[in-house]
């Protein structure tokens, strides 16, 4: 049988979440990935090997989120089939330190409004850490989150990217309706 690996680096400051009390919640994971984790906790280096791709694959995404600032039960949630995570990189908007300042407060807004708001338009989590944007929930939805942050990070107004995500939730509220209708 193929054994695969990945290797990634994590901050220090996130590897004790990433273990949990007494090697909770990495256990939890290697258990229901089927996969074997070993932390460096000295040089932040997570390696995680296991034999079937795709498990490895949600394992390497719930580290990635843990990494990047994500409570573990939420990162957990991606051990669903229908979760998936999005990491979106400021650097691609970002011309200088004090505009990646600005960007941040963009996105998560005065007393974290617009961050929450966008949670609750799209049934996603979001967390913003260092440079990146990460977004977990059901990948049509983060989907729709990521548009919403880029669209935030590129200068769109808040309240023209509020009401698209208004929009975009009554059209999937119909199309739910629908599908209970015609029993699809």
């Amino acid at each position: 049988m193929d054994e695969y690996q990945y290797e990634l680096k994590m901050p220090k400051d996130r590897i004790a979440v990433l273990i949990g009390k007494k090697g909770s919640i990495k256990k939890e994971l290697e258990e229901n990935t089927h996969t074997k984790i070993t932390i460096d906790s000295r040089e932040g280096d997570v390696f995680i090997r296991g034999n079937d791709a795709l498990t490895l694959y949600t394992a390497k995404d719930v580290v990635t989120s843990i990494s990047r600032g994500f409570n573990p039960d939420i990162a957990g949630l991606l051990l669903k089939q229908d979760f998936s995570f999005e990491l979106i990189r400021m650097d691609e908007f970002v011309k200088t330190k004090n505009s990646q300042i600005r960007l941040k407060g963009r996105v998560i807004g005065k007393e974290g409004k617009a961050r929450r708001a966008i949670e609750v338009l799209t049934d996603t989590h979001i967390c913003v850490y260092g440079k990146t944007i990460g977004v977990i929930g059901r990948t049509e939805d983060v989907i729709n989150a990521r548009r919403a942050v880029e669209s935030l990070l590129s200068g769109s107004l808040h309240s023209n990217v509020f009401k698209w995500l208004e929009k975009k939730r009554r059209e999937q509220k119909r199309l739910d309706i629908e599908a209970k209708e015609y029993g699809n």
